[in-house]
């Protein structure tokens, strides 16, 4: 990835993330300078306290993105410490319990919907109305393989919520290319995180599961997926507007 954020503002959801935190890294080693969200401000300290400012700089501001107020006052914040929003990637998102549909409880339902959908929507919401009337800007949302690319059985809630953010992304792409601002999604499957096990696994039954299961035969680097956020959000992607690109070695080819 040879593209360049220099003097460029970049807001990350879900910032205490891994996949957030090794994007924010690689945004800042070339340049930008990048702000962390999320509800809990201790880790996102320690977060941001692990990450090397790098060419740019690492900030962090605290805001629930289930609350549209707290966003509204987020990027307004963040447009007050920095001078304006430049790109945005919307990475928060929760897993939830897994279980049948029919005995999925309302509560997890919900909450799987207000982060991982409508937490995308107000983000979008308040991004976007800054950057129509601050010359366009880049916007980069977390979808997953899981969704409107492929299912499992267990994860209806999360699969509806990342294949509404696939379809949400594609609308609010249409809705503002011509306010100068491009819209697209990535879509991950399984990465090195936490989210990558299931309960009571090793890295090894991890791995041997994902080999039988991934074409490319393992989990992604979490800078895999970096790198295609930060092509979705440089000058080179500059004719990709409402695109979903996958990035899970095959498994939804």
């Amino acid at each position: 990835m040879t593209a360049r954020f220099d003097d460029k503002i970049v807001l990350i959801t879900g910032g205490s993330g891994v996949i957030a935190g090794v994007t924010a890294q690689a945004f800042a080693d070339r340049g930008a300078t990048v702000v962390l969200t999320g509800h809990n401000p201790d880790r996102l300290a320690a977060a941001a306290a692990r990450l090397r400012p790098g060419e740019g700089g690492i900030d962090w501001v605290a805001a629930d993105v289930t609350d549209s107020g707290q966003v509204a006052a987020m990027v307004a914040e963040v447009v007050r410490r920095h001078g304006g929003l430049d790109v945005a990637f919307n990475s928060a998102g929760i897993f939830g319990k897994g279980a049948p549909l029919a005995d999925l409880d309302e509560d997890t339902w919900s909450a799987v919907l207000n982060v991982n959908l409508t937490g995308v929507f107000l983000a979008m919401k308040h991004e976007i109305a800054h950057m129509r009337t601050h010359g366009g800007g880049v916007i980069i949302n977390m979808a997953s393989n899981i969704g409107a690319h492929g299912r499992r059985p267990g994860l209806a809630a999360y699969a509806a919520s990342k294949g509404a953010v696939s379809v949400l992304t594609q609308t609010a792409a249409r809705d503002h290319i011509g306010d100068g601002i491009r819209i697209n999604a990535v879509s991950p499957g399984a990465s090195d995180t936490p989210m990558s096990y299931r309960p009571g696994e090793t890295s090894a039954d991890r791995d041997a599961r994902v080999k039988a299961a991934v074409p490319a035969g393992r989990v992604s680097d979490p800078a895999e997926v970096a790198a295609a956020v930060l092509w979705l959000a440089s000058d080179d992607s500059s004719f990709v507007v409402g695109h979903d690109l996958v990035v899970d070695g095959g498994a939804t080819a």
